[in-house]
């Protein structure tokens, strides 16, 4: 069976995205980091895709803020969202189809035929490869650090975490990463991510680190009390976190490939991806 990226989302992201989406600013905005992924020299060509006869997306119910069904029951999300934009830019909006389906059936029903494309967060790994092809990644998750406001922590997080305390998640790629990057800091291992952030705000450690997403929604949530926020910039590693997020694609099917990619860039390029970025990720990753 095919695995989903290793993020575990708390529950209330739900909430907190439909609360965001209401009070997010120009100028809040205006501070996020857009990612982008793409070589500015790197060319694709526009597919034709006029013998196609449907191009048919499937993604699921349960991956909030990328796929969820919303308060009035209705099937959105970033990955919704992106798969419209997709269709735009090959001009077959008439011809575009969402579908949500149980995550165990995604492979068999791309299999059976009963879709083009896959967008629900399956893991890019050698596993996977052996079942579909995939896009280029259009956003990836990288690992961040978190900080409480008052401790005045600012500046590179190798030399102002020096002597800090430092919240990881026992048995997690991102304590992996910890130790490899950051051995010489101090650690304090916590059996889930929620318990480290509960001892960051009683100041029993001074960070917490794990992965951005969803420390971003825990920062912008009642949870949070407004204590903390992220120290530094982004930590990226495909060994560790993965190669990020892709269009899952039938194996052998070149031209759904280059159709993605095509318009996957043109997407970042004309500023569509930085819209939907802000729409879903306010408070940004990066």
């Amino acid at each position: 069976m095919s695995k989903r990226i290793s993020v575990l989302l708390p529950a209330f992201i739900c909430l907190v995205f439909s609360y965001l989406s209401t009070v997010i600013t120009p100028a809040w905005a205006q501070d996020v980091v857009i990612p982008n992924y793409w070589d500015e020299a790197e060319r694709f060509e526009k597919p034709d895709l006029k013998t196609l006869p449907r191009l048919r997306f499937l993604t699921t119910t349960d991956f909030p803020p990328f796929n969820f069904i919303d308060r009035k029951k209705r099937l959105t999300g970033l990955h919704v969202d992106l798969a419209r934009a997709i269709c735009a830019e090959l001009d077959v909006l008439n011809r575009c189809e969402i579908q949500a389906v149980p995550w165990g059936e995604l492979n068999s029903s791309l299999q059976k035929n009963e879709g083009e494309a896959v967008l629900a967060g399956i893991a890019v790994n050698d596993q996977t490869r052996k079942d579909y092809d995939f896009s280029r990644a259009y956003l990836r998750i990288p690992a961040r650090f978190v900080v409480r406001k008052d401790a005045d922590l600012s500046g590179d997080a190798y030399s102002t975490l020096f002597r800090k305390k430092i919240g990881i998640i026992a048995g997690s790629n991102h304590a992996v990463y910890f130790g490899q990057v950051f051995g010489s800091r101090t650690s304090v291992e916590f059996k889930t991510r929620e318990d480290a952030l509960v001892a960051l705000q009683k100041k029993d450690v001074d960070a917490v680190f794990s992965d951005a997403l969803s420390l971003s929604f825990w920062l912008a949530s009642s949870a949070s009390n407004d204590c903390c926020n992220f120290l530094d910039g982004a930590f990226e590693s495909e060994r560790h976190f993965g190669g990020g997020l892709s269009v899952a694609l039938p194996k052998g099917r070149q031209d759904l490939v280059d159709a993605m990619n095509y318009a996957l860039k043109e997407i970042n390029q004309k500023g569509t991806f930085a819209e939907l970025y802000l729409r879903y990720f306010p408070l940004g990753l990066y």
